[in-house]
């Protein structure tokens, strides 16, 4: 995979703001995407760019809400196929450990 993103939709509320998230990750199953959430966003991979905005798009448009926060950050490496995983692998070869300070 080429294109790596992370992706932040949440609306602007004062309460919680976990279903309307669950419904911008719900849209994602509809688009050939790989995605993991975690508690700031969503990091999506796709080999193309615009699968990635039509999933980014669908995922601001699931949120039912009068104002919507969207952060899309993307990467896109078009010399080399590479993935999330390979990035972070590089990341703990150079500390000489896992790039966490818990285990899973």
């Amino acid at each position: 995979m080429t294109v790596i993103a992370l992706l932040s939709v949440a609306p602007v509320v004062e309460d919680s703001m976990s279903s309307e998230i669950a419904k911008a990750v719900d849209a994602l199953e509809a688009y050939d995407v790989e995605y993991e959430t975690n508690p700031m966003g969503t990091v999506i991979e796709t080999d193309d760019i615009g699968e990635l905005f039509a999933a980014a798009q669908a995922a601001h448009e699931a949120v039912d809400h009068d104002r919507v926060s969207t952060v899309l950050k993307i990467d896109d490496k078009r010399n080399r196929d590479t993935n999330a995983a390979a990035k972070v692998e590089a990341v703990e070869e150079h500390l000489g450990r896992a790039a966490r300070n818990k285990d899973e």
